[in-house]
């Protein structure tokens, strides 16, 4: 009986779609920062893959953008690079 399969991380195969969710700050750049980090490695996003929502009370913005990744290094370096971004707070 294994006890470690029921434990260990889900595999991902790649290429695949995976959402990158970015929370920070409402400042006026915020958006164009998130989105010019990630072309770095993906290249253009079309439009219709970035979904952009702020908080309640706007204080906070939330960028979802869907890419196609290619390999765990090239999320790493994205995800890395997001969180240089003075105004995020968070990356998911």
């Amino acid at each position: 009986m294994s006890v470690t399969s029921s434990q260990d991380p889900p595999k991902i195969e790649f290429p695949c779609s995976y959402p990158i969710k970015i929370i920070g700050h409402t400042v006026e750049d915020f958006e164009d920062s998130v989105l010019a980090v990630v072309e770095l490695y993906t290249g253009p996003l079309d439009s219709a893959l970035v979904k952009v929502k702020p908080s309640k009370n706007k204080n906070y913005l939330s960028v979802t953008v869907t890419i196609e990744a290619t390999g765990k290094d090239q999320l790493q370096d994205i995800f890395q690079d997001l969180k240089k971004i003075k105004s995020v707070k968070m990356v998911l």
